[in-house]
């Protein structure tokens, strides 16, 4: 077997990390500066997202015969991302309500400020939301890079493709060759991940400081126990439950994408390989198109937990603690203002402070108390919401019967290794989901 030479690399952003720590805590004016580093990297896999999008959506859903089969992939899993928020805030609201953490202390004007200043123009109300998703012309979905209007373009091409039989297989094997040299060039970028990586957390830990976290210990450790508990606990047992999958195997597979999130606090920088990932895994082409993508905007279970969580914060910071029947429908209405925020540059404090300036003002003065540690956080609020859409993926190819569980279980097993050269398979077929032609094989 040839040597996995990226081995190396991943070395290399561990070591990467721990230098950046360092900067940080040293030399913290300097560290700050190195944010740029960071910022970088995370942009070259940010305009990797679009094209692999279009290519994995086009080429599963050009390849299946029925219409049905997408649409009932994408119902199942809008249900599934619903459900499942709805569970991330309630275990929020739970453990909230039993650590108080924000009781006794106390807020500047200084602070009240930070807080307005994190309300984000951008999140959109419900219906404007939805209406941004159509993008203003058929290639302005790619150079804005927006991924929901990427989606549907690649949504909208797949059928057209399927429409065209046979006709369309040409354009099929050319987005198939296109997405070949798209997975070439990102593993190409990822030999930059150790200088992002080192840059991002030096930034961070410059910035922050070891003072900054101390009076907010209570609220992170209890955040990153949430997020854990729910991980392990919730999506585990239901992984374990619904497709036989051990959720420490599917992780181990996926350690580098996290330790990737980690580095650079965005669950974005993983998502390429994470397509990548779980088409190899045994999951279809369209599951994978359809439920990654969308999951990335509408199944942000860190995202949920760490909403709840620094509302009722910020309530008992500010004297003001919610009774339960305050707590629902702010909660309720945080599900909504998270899905209008999608895509959003720190999506995480921005739709909290856009959520209570439109629902209860009188908290966005509060937000000021976590914007300290609010990058500590995102690590576990992006950690969770990688986790959360690996196991959606698994779970909604065995709910569509799109899911090969005989490689699943060779691929945990690292008897199938993935091919961190190419990101890809080469030579693979464009995978074609449809009903087995019992009939054609028996005429021939």
């Amino acid at each position: 077997m040839q040597r996995d030479r990226t081995h190396y690399l991943y070395i290399a952003v561990i070591v990467a990390v721990a230098l950046g720590i360092a900067v940080g805590l040293i030399w913290p004016d300097a560290a700050v500066e190195l944010k740029p580093l960071g910022t970088g990297f995370v942009n070259l896999i940010k305009m990797m997202i679009s094209p692999i999008i279009f290519c994995t959506i086009v080429l599963g859903i050009g390849s299946v015969r029925k219409a049905a089969k997408v649409g009932a992939v994408g119902g199942i899993a809008l249900g599934y991302f619903l459900v499942m928020s709805l569970v991330a805030l309630a275990i929020g609201l739970v453990v909230g309500n039993v650590l108080h953490p924000g009781d006794g202390l106390q807020l500047t004007d200084a602070l009240k400020q930070t807080g307005h200043a994190q309300v984000e123009s951008d999140a959109l109300p419900p219906v404007d939301f939805v209406l941004s998703i159509i993008p203003t012309t058929f290639v302005s979905a790619f150079t804005e890079g927006q991924v929901l209007q990427t989606l549907l373009v690649a949504l909208l091409a797949g059928f057209a493709l399927q429409a065209m039989g046979s006709a369309g297989q040409p354009v099929l094997r050319g987005v198939e060759h296109i997405q070949r040299l798209v997975f070439r060039i990102l593993a190409m970028v990822m030999w930059v991940a150790p200088i992002g990586a080192f840059g991002a957390i030096a930034a961070v830990v410059g910035s922050a400081g070891v003072d900054a976290l101390k009076s907010l210990a209570v609220l992170m450790l209890g955040f990153y126990l949430t997020c854990f508990l729910f991980v392990f606990v919730v999506l585990g047992a239901l992984l374990r439950i619904v497709s036989g999958v051990n959720v420490l195997l599917l992780f181990k597979y996926l350690a580098r994408e996290f330790l990737l999130i980690l580095s650079t606090s965005s669950s974005e920088s993983a998502l390429p390989r994470l397509i990548a990932k779980m088409e190899h895994l045994g999951v279809s082409k369209p599951v994978v198109g359809i439920t990654v993508p969308t999951g990335y905007s509408f199944n942000l279970d860190g995202t949920m937990i760490y909403m709840t969580m620094a509302s009722l914060y910020i309530a008992d910071a500010l004297g003001t603690p919610m009774s339960v029947g305050e707590q629902i429908p702010l909660l309720l209405f945080l599900l909504l203002a998270s899905k209008g925020a999608a895509g959003v540059s720190g999506a995480g404090l921005a739709t909290l402070a856009g959520g209570l300036q439109s629902h209860k003002p009188a908290l966005v003065d509060g937000v000021g108390l976590i914007v300290g540690i609010d990058r500590f956080m995102s690590e576990a609020r992006a950690l969770t919401n990688f986790a959360g859409n690996a196991v959606a993926t698994v779970l909604v190819g065995t709910w569509t019967k799109e899911i090969d569980g005989e490689r699943v279980q060779r691929v945990l097993r690292g008897e199938l290794p993935f091919d961190e050269t190419t990101l890809s398979e080469e030579g693979r077929a464009v995978t074609d989901l449809s009903e087995p032609r019992e009939e054609e094989l028996a005429k021939a």
